[in-house]
């Protein structure tokens, strides 16, 4: 299974921001659409950055409220961990384990075309697990 897959069922929209956008700006979005991380996008709607609400709230601990006034550019991880959208599920699993990260946007042929969270792969996962275990079911059912 790959992560194209995953985008199949789940949608290709990316939420993004621009990195000259607040903090609280950044954090409105983040709460209307229900989602922990957001991708910056240059002009030409290449990756610049990923903020996260670990990222805001690591700021707003150091700094206190005046974080928020503090732009996406200043707050965001630049060194971004990508994906390819043939990726396999595991691997993706894998890359967010050991990089302690939990979204990841997907590339293809170097262009963005969607974002993937670790709920968006345990749920796949559980679902391919449960769908093998039904199967099994059935089998051994119809052997006796």
């Amino acid at each position: 299974m790959t992560i194209d897959q995953i985008l199949k069922d789940k949608g290709f929209a990316i939420i993004s921001v621009k990195a000259g956008e607040t903090l609280a700006a950044a954090a409105q979005t983040l709460d209307g659409k229900r989602i922990g991380a957001v991708v910056a996008l240059d002009d030409d709607g290449g990756i610049i950055g990923v903020l996260s609400e670990r990222d805001i709230v690591r700021h707003v601990a150091r700094q206190g409220a005046m974080a928020l006034n503090l732009n996406v550019g200043d707050a965001m991880t630049r060194d971004v961990i990508k994906v390819e959208s043939t990726s396999k599920i595991d691997d993706a699993l894998q890359l967010m384990t050991d990089r302690r990260i939990r979204h990841l946007p997907v590339m293809n042929d170097g262009k963005l075309v969607g974002v993937i969270s670790i709920g968006d792969l345990v749920k796949w996962k559980i679902a391919e697990t449960e769908a093998e275990a039904e199967a099994m079911k059935s089998y051994l059912s119809a052997q006796y």
